[in-house]
């Protein structure tokens, strides 16, 4: 099972009024992608083992990409982007923040872990 990236940062207003719906999964955006945008991708799904019986919850460690065209713009994004997360999941860490150079967009990665009951 997918976290629901889309609609807990879709429906966040601070992160909707910089990118809107423009939220994509898979680590992926469309090709000429409207900006700033986010990506998010599933890094490890991983059961909460218990001693009897099947799991009752999964842990999942998602990475978040926030791309915007200024440095400036990408730390509001990102900023809003983990208050965001942080109301539903554990912000573990930043992983990058860098200028990509084929794009020449700035970004910021950060970490989370989601607990889904099953």
């Amino acid at each position: 099972m997918l976290p629901p990236i889309y609609s807990l940062l879709t429906g966040t207003p601070a992160v909707s009024a910089i990118v809107g719906t423009r939220v994509y999964p898979h680590g992926e955006a469309p090709q000429d992608v409207t900006q700033p945008y986010v990506t998010w991708f599933l890094v490890t799904g991983t059961p909460e083992n218990v001693l009897q019986g099947s799991p009752s919850i999964d842990r999942n460690t998602v990475q978040v990409d926030c791309w915007h065209q200024t440095g400036a713009g990408v730390v509001a994004l990102a900023t809003a982007v983990r208050n965001a997360l942080e109301t539903q999941t554990h912000v573990t860490g930043v992983l990058l923040n860098e200028r990509e150079t084929e794009t020449r967009l700035y970004r910021i990665a950060l970490q989370c872990d989601y607990f889904l009951a099953r």
